[in-house]
C-alpha cells in the first residue's frame, strides 16, 4: 500500500483490555458482577425503541440531571464516551507537539496512548514504595511544557486513594495554568472519609477537571458514558472536540435512570466493599502483599512472579489481569467467584 500512515504509530503502546475467556471466571475488567442497577434495565429496554433517531448531541437531560444532583451549574459538565474519551479530550484540547503530559506510572493505561495520539510527549512518574501516588515526585516533573497532570485516585491499578489534605496542598503548588485532571472512575467505591471529591475541588481550582464514569459502579461499562466537572472554560474546550452524536441515545437514558437509583448504588457499593475487605485480609493471611484498596479491585505487587501467577489462575479457570513484572490486578466479584480466586492463591508457588 502507498497511504500514509503517521510513522510513530509503529512505537504506540497498545492498550490491553481484560480478557474474556468462554468457562472462566472474569475479574479482569474491573466491572462490577450485578449489570446495571435493576431499576435502570427498563430505561434501557424502552430507549430502543428509539434508536432511529439521532441522540440528544448535548446529553441536555443527563447533564441537567447531573447538574441538580451535583449542585453545579450545567456549563460546568460535559458528557463523553466514558471518562477515557473525556481523558482523551482534555489532552486534544490543551496539547500539541513538544508540550507535555505528566502522569504517576504504573496507573491507568491509556494516560500514554492518549498523550502520544496528541503528539504530545510523555512525563512518567513512579509511584511510591507503597504503591501510592508521589505527588511530590509530579510537582517536580512539571515544567514550563506542561500542560496536562492526571491524577488518578483510587489509583488503577494499586487502587491506592490520596488523601485530601495531601491533593489541598499539591494543587496549592501547580502553576495555575496547568490542567489537572482527577481522574475519578471508582469514586462510588471509596469509604475513606478523608478521601478527596474532585467535585468540590472543581469549585475552589479553576484549573481542576473532575472525570466521572457510569461504567464501573453502574454496570454501564458497555454503554460509555461518563462526565466531567470543571471551569466552563475547560468544558467547553471539551465540547469542541468532541464527536458529535457519540454518547448514544441508550447510554444517556440509562445514566439518566442510573442517578436516579441512590439507594440500589449505595447497596451495591457497601456490598462490595465489605468483599474486598474479606478478600483482602484472606490474601494477606496467605501472605500476599495487598495494598489498601478504595476501588473495586486488588493490587498483588508480585514483580516477575505476575506471568506465574496469571497463568496458575487461568488454569484454575479464573481471569486475573497481569501487568509484566509488575503486578496483578484482581477485581472483586461475587463471594463465589472470589472464593475460586482465593482457592488458586493459595495454591499458587511461583
Amino acid at each position: 500500500m502507498s497511504v500514509r500512515i503517521r510513522s510513530d504509530l509503529d512505537e504506540l503502546p497498545a492498550y490491553v483490555a481484560g480478557r474474556t475467556v468462554p468457562g472462566s471466571i472474569k475479574l479482569a475488567s474491573n466491572e462490577v458482577p450485578g449489570g446495571p442497577l435493576p431499576s435502570v434495565v427498563d430505561a434501557i429496554a424502552n430507549a430502543a425503541y428509539e434508536v432511529h433517531r439521532y441522540p440528544d448531541m448535548a446529553a441536555t437531560e443527563l447533564v441537567a440531571t447531573l447538574s441538580e444532583r451535583l449542585e453545579v451549574a450545567t456549563e460546568r459538565i460535559a458528557v463523553g464516551c466514558g471518562s477515557v474519551a473525556l481523558c482523551q479530550q482534555i489532552v486534544q484540547a490543551t496539547c500539541g507537539p513538544g508540550d507535555e503530559v505528566v502522569f504517576p506510572w504504573r496507573s491507568f493505561e491509556a494516560y500514554p496512548i492518549l498523550t502520544r495520539v496528541a503528539g504530545a510527549e510523555e512525563v512518567r512518574v513512579p509511584l511510591t514504595g507503597e504503591h501510592a501516588l508521589d505527588l511530590e515526585g509530579m510537582l517536580a516533573a512539571i515544567t514550563p511544557a506542561t500542560r496536562v497532570i492526571f491524577v488518578c485516585t483510587p489509583n488503577n491499578p494499586t487502587g491506592t486513594s490520596l488523601r485530601r489534605e495531601d491533593l489541598e496542598s499539591f494543587l496549592r503548588r501547580v502553576p495555575s495554568e496547568v490542567v489537572v485532571v482527577l481522574d475519578e472512575a471508582y469514586r462510588e467505591f471509596v469509604t475513606d472519609p478523608e478521601a478527596p471529591d474532585g467535585v468540590e475541588l472543581t469549585r475552589q481550582w479553576d484549573n481542576v477537571v473532575s472525570m466521572r464514569t457510569f461504567s464501573k459502579a453502574y454496570g454501564l461499562a458497555g454503554m460509555r458514558v461518563g462526565y466531567a466537572v470543571g471551569n466552563p472554560e475547560i468544558t467547553t474546550a471539551l465540547r469542541k472536540v468532541y464527536i458529535p452524536f457519540s454518547v448514544n441515545a441508550v447510554a444517556q437514558r440509562a445514566a439518566v435512570a442510573s442517578l436516579g437509583a441512590t439507594v440500589e448504588l449505595e447497596r451495591r457499593c457497601a456490598e462490595i466493599a465489605a468483599e474486598r475487605t474479606r478478600v483482602r485480609d484472606a490474601l494477606l493471611e496467605l501472605g500476599y502483599e495487598v495494598p489498601h484498596t478504595q476501588a473495586n479491585f486488588l493490587w498483588l505487587p508480585l514483580g516477575d512472579r505476575s506471568g506465574a501467577f496469571d497463568e496458575h489462575c487461568a488454569a484454575a479457570k479464573v481471569v486475573v489481569r497481569a501487568f509484566a513484572g509488575a503486578g496483578a490486578r484482581i477485581t472483586i466479584g461475587k463471594r463465589e467467584e472470589n472464593d475460586a480466586m482465593l482457592d488458586a492463591a493459595a495454591s499458587f508457588e511461583g
